[in-house]
């Protein structure tokens, strides 16, 4: 599936970059999926229960943006009451992702690689073809299990709406 087949256009400094896997959209089932966390042990959606998760999907930890969005989200759900699981993931390698949580104290939002399967990249719509980085995205998944909220940021090197995202998770949490 090229570009021309999907309703969401990804740019990286303007030029467009194609993206693999099924397009998901707010209204669909969310897909599980597989990633690994910082001691290189799974962790499945299915293993979060029936609860909302903010999935941040960014291309690397290691650049200055990606890092500016986990440490955001990190801090923003520090504020939030209810029961609910909020996931980093990216390419990056465990070692690297625990790296830098421990360096930044990332401690409320659990950060995973989708480097060995690229499950949540391939399920997701959202693992750019020449790059073998996720696209800058959010999702927000009901208690449900269906995807509420979806943003795909157009521009990688632009922040995502912190705050649309941010609200679809509280709505998620108090419905």
């Amino acid at each position: 599936m090229g570009i021309t087949d999907r309703q969401v256009t990804v740019t990286m400094k303007g030029h467009p970059v194609e993206l693999l896997g099924q397009e998901r959209h707010a209204g669909d089932a969310a897909p599980n999926f597989r990633a690994v966390d910082a001691g290189f042990q799974p962790v499945e959606l299915a293993q979060l229960g029936q609860r909302p998760v903010l999935i941040s999907a960014v291309p690397s930890l290691d650049t200055g943006l990606c890092a500016l969005q986990t440490k955001r989200f990190n801090s923003e759900i520090a504020s939030f009451e209810g029961d609910f699981a909020a996931l980093t993931i990216s390419m990056d390698l465990p070692f690297a992702q625990k790296r830098f949580c421990e360096a930044e104290g990332i401690d409320r939002i659990q950060v995973v690689s989708d480097h060995v399967w690229r499950e949540f990249g391939n399920g997701y719509g959202i693992l750019t073809k020449d790059m073998g980085r996720l696209a800058r995205s959010v999702f927000v998944i009901g208690k449900d299990g269906q995807i509420r909220y979806k943003q795909t940021v157009p521009e990688v090197t632009d922040h995502p709406d912190y705050e649309a995202a941010l609200a679809a998770l509280r709505e998620a949490v108090q419905a």
